[in-house]
């Protein structure tokens, strides 16, 4: 008897960016916890840094946009709807000279209104805060990003 079980949705998310996004995959971004409301993604220092020895801003920036699209992959029908980031500002707090984890929440009450208003309308906005911290859990960044859940077609 064969296992049908789906995979978990971190491993989801990590297979749909290697193809969809693959600059994110060779910065070697990886979901790490995927659920219902939350999104986790880590980055390594390695290969990602710049001129000064301190990871590259678009990486950083990179690592912390992804969340959207992970978040709503867990939490929204994505047979009906797709994410896309419509506005992200980041936030540089210190610099990040090793590992970096990305962590946003959405909470119950907001994904149900963005369902809703997205099977009323077509499509709904969403803001998700994300903060990105150094391996010894110091904020090197924080996220604000505003995303729409759109029907597809």
């Amino acid at each position: 008897m064969s296992d049908t079980r789906t995979p978990p949705i971190a491993e989801i998310v990590n297979s749909a960016m290697e193809q969809t996004i693959p600059v994110a995959h060779r910065m070697g971004v990886h979901a790490e916890e995927v659920r219902r409301g939350y999104a986790a993604a880590t980055v390594p220092a390695e290969g990602n840094g710049n001129h000064f020895g301190v990871m590259y801003a678009g990486v950083l920036f990179t690592v912390g946009e992804i969340l959207g699209g992970a978040i709503a992959v867990a939490s929204f029908d994505t047979a009906a709807f797709y994410p896309l980031v419509k506005d992200l500002r980041i936030a540089f707090r210190k610099p990040a000279t090793t590992a970096v984890r990305a962590q946003a929440t959405l909470d119950e009450s907001e994904i149900e209104r963005v369902a809703a208003e997205a099977a009323a309308n077509g499509k709904a906005d969403f803001t998700l805060r994300a903060v990105l911290t150094d391996v010894d859990g110091v904020v090197v960044a924080e996220t604000e990003g505003l995303y729409q859940l759109r029907a597809h077609g």
